[in-house]
């Protein structure tokens, strides 16, 4: 095992270090306090028969609320973390994120559309979810017609199909009730993890799995990509194949969540930035590192959501507020 190696997975290492440490203090952070040797006896009591020295209050709230929130947001997190590392390597470009193929374009058109017919509910995530693939299934429909380079057809292709359900969701939000569907819509659309169920968990892990597992088994292949297509090619790589499998899984990745919390930017396109300065341009490095460390800024985000004012900020404009900056300072310090 060589040095970088070394450096790669102690980094990777020490970044599930953090993580673990963030969740645990997360576990007792809120506005209904729960000390943490009661978080540690309501985890213990799952498994095991003790005396509860806590209150039944205290365990709905830490059990219903409290704990799906944060499993969530380390989710979603690592899961736009991935995707944004996975795009940015199959189209070779710095600035692609996951909504460069319309996936959260076309989520926020189903999210509005079942805000607008059903007010609430299940029917709200699972729309948002079919409306992000359709989106994407759409754009590669269109990009595989295209004449020239393909990774140029597909990224043209998701700008128009993006374009054109940003404005249906802008005509959704016209003709909405504006004393009750246009706000809930006007919120799902800012990104937030408030209210999120044990339900929203099991509705979004099976589609992260199904996206996280072959980008990870195939990382070596997705590696060889950034040499160029026929390079790639003289060494067996069928690149096509291996372009098509990544975006399908990151995709996935950005479905998911967008379906689950709505709209919550920067995280996929800052955070494979910074993972880059920390383990380097190696794919089977980068992305999970990339998963990691979206999962931990976005559950230091949500904290401060939920605990910083008497009233929750929406998560997608904390995220724009702290991943502005940090890449206006990537784009304009001296290097790479």
């Amino acid at each position: 095992m060589n040095k970088s190696a070394k450096s790669n997975k102690l980094i990777m290492f020490c970044l599930v270090i953090i993580l673990i440490a963030l969740i645990l203090v997360s576990l007792a952070l809120g506005k209904y306090p729960v000390e943490p040797h009661q978080v540690f006896g309501i985890l213990v009591s799952k498994i095991c028969n003790i005396d509860k020295f806590w209150t039944d209050s205290m365990e709905t709230i830490f059990l219903n609320v409290r704990l799906p929130r944060i499993v969530l947001a380390c989710l979603v997190g690592g899961a736009l973390a991935a995707a944004g590392a996975s795009y940015q390597y199959i189209f070779l470009n710095p600035m692609a994120s996951p909504d460069i193929l319309g996936a959260s374009s076309g989520a926020a058109f189903g999210a509005a559309l079942a805000l607008f017919l059903y007010k609430s509910g299940r029917e709200v995530t699972v729309s948002a979810f079919i409306f992000s693939l359709i989106t994407v299934i759409l754009v590669y429909f269109i990009s595989e017609r295209t004449k020239g380079s393909k990774v140029l057809g597909l990224i043209l292709s998701g700008i128009m199909v993006s374009s054109l359900f940003s404005s249906g969701t802008s005509f959704i939000k016209l003709v909405a009730d504006p004393n009750d569907q246009l706000p809930a819509i006007t919120y799902w659309l800012m990104g937030s993890l408030s209210g999120v169920k044990i339900s929203d968990i099991k509705f979004a892990i099976i589609p992260m799995l199904i996206g996280i597992v072959p980008l990870i088994l195939i990382s070596w292949q997705i590696n060889i990509l950034t040499v160029g297509e026929d390079e790639a090619r003289t060494m067996g790589i069928n690149t096509k194949r291996i372009r098509f499998i990544t975006i399908i899984c990151a995709t996935l990745l950005t479905s998911a969540s967008v379906a689950v919390s709505g709209m919550i930017g920067w995280v996929g396109l800052v955070i494979p930035h910074l993972s880059r300065r920390l383990v380097g341009n190696n794919f089977v490095y980068l992305l999970p590192t990339s998963a990691m460390f979206g999962a931990s800024f976005l559950l230091l985000v949500d904290n401060v959501s939920r605990n910083l004012w008497t009233s929750e900020i929406p998560i997608g404009i904390l995220t724009s507020f702290i991943g502005v900056p940090f890449f206006i300072y990537l784009i304009t310090k001296r290097g790479d």
